[in-house]
């Protein structure tokens, strides 16, 4: 994918992005996912930022031996974890390749799946006219995206820079509220959404708000007038909130369904 903010996909963030992918929640996360889009046997499915390839190799299996997957990602980093979590799947193809220029052919999939990529892109829409390109006629697409605005947590006024300092990290941190309009004019039709809220009051690393702390920490150091320490102190009271049963993590995903026209 083409990233336009100031996190870079490099081998070390593949890699903690890889962790992510494992805890409890995002497990979940992609059973919603897959049984939002409801991939059948025989299918031919478009993975737009693939990440570390978990989609990938979880498609396979419902697609079958006489189906296949396609990932692309804008990552080397992460094209390589996913060629390796695939590496037994001969139904899966990866290729390193822009959001806005897939590198595959038109009309060439019955489905496609956008899960937070886009809100990274300078030009969404760009992303939006390639999966409409890529698929064929009445062919489903699903992006999932996070609306970074209703981010919650306990704090003061050090909690509300470092929200701000976060919202560095990509280039559309409200994208959601645009996208059913962005995704009529690239072309699709039945637009449909569906919200799924990630609350925790534990700091348990196996959900998506413990697991993104330490991330969150180490991103905004630096930026947007919060110092090293700042970043530190925070992620430190954060932990004292935990560990004191007063922890809040809350932010609201939206998955969008649509279908190209015929």
């Amino acid at each position: 994918m083409t990233v336009m903010s100031q996190m870079v996909f490099d081998e070390d963030a593949a890699r903690r992005i890889e962790r992510v992918y494992r805890i409890r929640e995002a497990q979940h996360r992609r059973r919603t996912v897959r049984e939002t889009l409801g991939a059948r046997a025989g299918e031919r499915v478009l993975d737009v930022g693939c990440g570390p390839g978990f989609y990938c190799a979880e498609l396979a299996v419902e697609v079958g031996e006489t189906g296949s997957v396609v990932g692309v990602d804008g990552s080397d980093a992460m094209i390589e974890l996913a060629a390796r979590r695939c590496a037994e799947l001969g139904n899966v193809t990866l290729h390193v390749a822009d959001a806005g220029a897939l590198g595959v052919a038109d009309a060439d999939f019955d489905a496609a799946i956008c899960v937070q990529v886009l809100e990274y892109l300078a030009e969404p829409r760009d992303g939006l006219a390639e999966l409409n390109r890529a698929l064929r006629p009445g062919g489903r697409v699903l992006v999932w995206d996070i609306d970074w605005a209703t981010l919650s947590m306990q704090g003061d006024e050090l909690t509300q820079r470092v929200r701000r300092a976060w919202d560095e990290h990509l280039a559309h941190p409200s994208l959601p509220r645009r996208l059913a309009s962005e995704l009529r004019a690239a072309g699709f039709e039945d637009v449909r959404v569906q919200g799924h809220p990630l609350a925790t009051i534990e700091l348990d690393p196996e959900t998506y708000g413990g697991a993104m702390l330490p991330f969150i920490g180490a991103f905004v150091a630096g930026r947007a007038g919060v110092s090293a320490e700042e970043a530190d102190a925070w992620v430190a009271a954060q932990r004292a909130l935990g560990e004191r049963g007063a922890y809040y993590f809350a932010v609201t995903q939206l998955c969008f369904t649509a279908v190209k026209a015929s």
